[in-house]
This record gives C-alpha cells, structure tokens and sequence, in this order.
C-alpha cells in the first residue's frame, strides 16, 4: 500500500523520485489542496439560529416620528457655488489588437482541458485550487486576489517576476523544476507546440 501511494504521488511530481514512504513520514507529505478545506460547523452555527421560532408580532418598538426637517431646520439657506474647471480631454490610445491564429486558438483550447481541473479563465473567473489566469500573460506572478500562494511563488512576486511568454514556457514546461515547492500539481506539458498553444489561449483573455 506504501509503495503503490508512493507511486501516485511520485507520478504528481509531489516527491522526488529516490523518495520511500513509510509510517514515520506519512504526514510530512502536504497535498496541493491541503488548505482548501474547513470544519463543518454548521450544526452549531446555523442550526440553532434557523431552528428557533421567528418572530411574527410585536417584533421590534414602534417607530415614532418626532419632528421634520422643517422644524428642525437643517436645510441650509446659503447659495453653494460651484466652480466649473474646464479640462480639455486628452486624445485615447486605443490598445494594440494581436491577431491570434484561430487553429493555434483551438490547439490552445484543447490544451487548456488539462488545467481546468484546478483553473479558470475568461469573465467572472474565480479561483479553484489553483488561480484564476485571467490576464495572467505578460502580468505580475501571484496576482490574483484572495488567492493563497505558495512561498516560492510568494518570493518570485517579491523579487518582480512578469509571466512574459518565455517565463510561462519554461514553467508550463517542467513546473515542479521551474519553481521548487510549488503547489502547482499538474507535472507539465510534453510537446513545446502544446505550450505555445496555451500561452496563445491565455493571451486571448487578456
């Protein structure tokens, strides 16, 4: 059983290939969702709040209006004068359109199903357990909001690193030897033109 867990987790590139699992470091093996998940505790939190009664009358204290805003006399009576700054506009730069080949755009797409498992792309693209890569070309790494990164890629942000074409070559290539301690579980694509594809993909939800 430790041999054949070992295996899996060796064809996931989550341990090294001269790694031995036994009983004393099972635990020591951090899974790529260890943090996505949370105690169930809604026996204790919501249960009892939605099994009381509601209450139907006499709820909260009537509400009595005391006096208006004519008694009370809060509109101000002196004149507000705005001042009106004349701007003149400056001209917009339209962005530059990159035309994409619609075959290495399907090639891409295909391709993409290998990340969908743990990705989304496009509007209103959320993060799994991996990142949302909406923009992600050309952008800063470990960019997306309210996603917890791992620390190798918490530092390449710090030290500045840009997903520029070559960048995401070399990682969507070999991940796990790109960027040692990545939680990033997919082992990698085989074939460059499988990788140009998804790059040309990417950019087309810029």
């Amino acid at each position: 059983v430790y041999a054949i867990v070992a295996y899996i987790l060796y064809s996931n590139d989550l341990v090294e290939d001269d790694f031995v699992l036994t009983d004393a470091n099972f635990l020591d093996v951090e899974m790529p969702n260890a943090d996505g998940f949370f105690i169930d505790n809604r026996d204790g939190v919501e249960v009892p709040v939605f099994s009381a009664p509601p209450c139907m009358t006499d709820c909260k204290p009537s509400a009595e209006i005391t006096k208006r805003a004519a008694v009370l006399d809060v509109t101000p009576e002196t004149e507000v004068k705005v001042a009106v700054v004349e701007t003149v506009a400056e001209p917009v730069v339209e962005p530059e359109i990159v035309e994409i080949d619609p075959a290495l755009l399907a090639a891409g797409k295909k391709a993409f199903k290998k990340c969908k498992a743990c990705h989304q792309i496009g509007d209103g693209a959320k993060n799994k357990t991996g990142p949302a890569l909406t923009g992600v070309v050309n952008g800063a790494a470990g960019a997306a909001e309210r996603f917890k990164y791992s620390k190798p890629m918490r530092d390449a942000a710090a030290g500045g690193l840009i997903w520029n074409e070559d960048e995401l070559a070399a990682f969507l290539k070999k991940p796990r030897k790109y960027m040692k301690g990545t939680k990033m579980s997919f082992s990698g694509f085989r074939k460059d033109k499988d990788i140009e594809a998804v790059i040309a993909y990417l950019k087309s939800f810029q």
